[in-house]
């Protein structure tokens, strides 16, 4: 079974739990990507229809929950494979930040630059439904007009977002 990483209030490991045992006090890790291009349109997915937190939902290209024996870096670096068939990436450390309320943890964000077109990534369909290219202007608008059909994280954290 596979274990998440607990933190206390400072990111520091306290323990690890099978997923799906955590209660909402205990805090866990999040890394996510943010895909730019050239262009400066952004990658968001769309999470398969089937998960059981936020489906259908855009969100960032690629996020994970970090296990036991990861670290935020190991674990992105693995989605980003499985889920869209990115290896070999070149990533920067972003922001890392706080959320607390119906989900508890500190989410670390790393940006990549890559240009390729949509039909050119490799997408996990148990994960993902659907991929595609943003302008800024767009994502904005998603928000502003279908704000269900973004995860919470996306809508409170984009101003932090485009400016990366």
């Amino acid at each position: 079974m596979v274990k998440i990483l607990v933190v206390n209030e400072e990111d520091n490991i306290i323990n690890s739990k099978e997923r799906g045992t955590l209660n909402q006090e205990e805090i866990y890790r999040v890394s996510a990507l943010w895909i730019k291009d050239s262009k400066e349109q952004i990658l968001l997915a769309r999470r398969a229809y089937a998960k059981k937190k936020d489906p259908g939902m855009w969100e960032p290209a690629v996020a994970g929950t970090v296990e036991e024996g990861e670290t935020y870096e190991s674990n992105i670096i693995k989605k980003a494979e499985e889920e869209l068939g990115l290896d070999n990436i070149k990533l920067e450390k972003g922001p890392k930040h706080r959320v607390k309320g119906k989900h508890n943890h500190f989410t670390q964000w790393f940006i990549l630059c890559v240009d390729k077109d949509i039909n050119d990534f490799k997408v996990k369909e148990d994960e993902v439904a659907e991929i595609r290219w943003f302008s800024k202007d767009k994502i904005l608008k998603l928000i502003k007009n279908n704000p269900k059909e973004v995860i919470e994280a996306l809508k409170k954290n984009i101003n932090l977002l485009l400016e990366i």
